[in-house]
């Protein structure tokens, strides 16, 4: 299955070394194998850091020989990695291309050693979205996306037991090898009961406060977990908007979870899976083009809220509220249509139909029609 940042990766390893960070078990390894001619793991040029052979010979400095192309997996795990890479990259690059994956925030876990600023492209993989999975955006296909999220192995096989197994074994790695590799934490099993309540919390305003309580932990140390699951690409946190004319009652962040199907609620699950295909929207507008995007939501001093808001160079570009039905047009559009410049506003649902309220600046629309619609706006190759 060719990914969509194949395109933008192989153009730019041409110039620099490409750095490609994203979920564990989300499809970061086999995007890199495309470019190898065998396209398998047992490719020498392919070097996972998590075996204690190779890890000896990238230590020692050693690189397989008449390479053209060098791929790094899991690397970071090593707390001089960003050293190690800048010695091999200046020293073959006028031959040699180097791919560098890793299931953590490759831009955050760069400690020590010289900057490898202006050396490397980095991009975030996303999980399968509805374009990926059915290019002729089929309604039939959200269903299935809803209920198994976008990680390629459980949406491929579709089977609720699969789904069960993987979901359990992934998140014991992500916490038990990942995170321990990555962070110091003595309270690892706080950590992972952490990343168990974050999916009931999926769409409401996410106060620490709370969560230190649950945990019965300090304000600071619950924060900081927070943010290490966020570096694991495990939840992700988006900030409310305002302007001149909007007061923003409070400032806590809405959190989701970067696999919408750990979500037992069914509203709070579509709302992520929106969340993340916006995400993901904004991601490639900002690694392939340099745009500063950014996803945020809507809600005032009285409560009145809309889910998401996307800005682009720090200007609203279009807001998103979903529901699960195509009824009449919300009445937050309306309110905030009228007391905000934003140029679109999107009425998501899951039924089938499709209209405009040009008053309003507003469309109604179905699930698969917004996808399309973000495809059709996002950035070239």
């Amino acid at each position: 299955m060719n990914r969509y940042l194949t395109p933008y990766v192989k153009n730019d390893l041409s110039e620099k070394m490409v750095f490609i960070g994203g979920p564990r078990q989300v499809g970061k390894t086999t995007l890199s194998l495309q470019f190898l001619p065998s396209g398998n793991e047992k490719h020498p040029a392919y070097l996972n850091w998590d075996s204690p052979l190779i890890r000896k010979d990238l230590l020692a400095g050693q690189l397989p020989p008449d390479q053209k192309l060098i791929i790094l997996d899991e690397i970071h795990k090593y707390k001089d990695w960003k050293s190690l890479i800048k010695g091999f990259y200046d020293l073959n690059k006028s031959d040699t291309q180097f791919l560098v994956t890793g299931s953590a925030r490759l831009d955050y876990f760069r400690k020590g050693g010289d900057s490898l600023q202006g050396r490397y492209h980095y991009y975030r993989l996303h999980p399968l979205t509805l374009d990926e999975i059915s290019p002729e955006y089929s309604a039939s296909q959200v269903p299935n996306l809803l209920r198994f999220g976008g990680f390629p192995e459980p949406q491929i096989k579709s089977s609720e037991t699969h789904w069960k197994r993987w979901e359990r074994e992934r998140a014991k790695r992500v916490i038990f090898e990942d995170l321990v590799s990555l962070e110091n934490v003595r309270n690892v099993s706080q950590v992972e009961l952490l990343a168990s309540l974050l999916p009931h919390r999926v769409g409401s305003l996410l106060s620490i406060n709370n969560l230190s309580n649950d945990l019965q932990v300090a304000f600071e140390t619950a924060e900081k977990w927070v943010s290490m699951l966020e570096n694991l690409y495990v939840c992700f946190r988006i900030s409310p908007w305002t302007n001149s004319k909007l007061r923003s009652l409070k400032k806590e962040k809405k959190v989701y979870m970067w696999d919408w199907s750990v979500c037992s609620d069914e509203s709070a699950r579509y709302e992520n899976m929106v969340a993340s295909h916006l995400l993901k929207f904004c991601h490639l507008w900002e690694d392939t083009k340099g745009e500063d995007m950014d996803l945020q939501f809507l809600r005032n001093a009285q409560g009145k809220e809309i889910d998401f808001v996307v800005l682009k160079n720090q200007k609203p570009w279009f807001a998103v509220e979903c529901k699960t039905d195509d009824r009449q047009l919300s009445k937050q559009i309306s309110y905030y249509a009228d007391r905000t410049n934003i140029p679109h506003f999107f009425q998501v649902h899951l039924g089938s139909k499709d209209y405009e309220i040009k008053e309003h600046r507003a469309r109604v629309l179905p699930f698969h029609k917004l996808s399309q619609w973000l495809i059709e706006n996002s950035p070239s190759v």
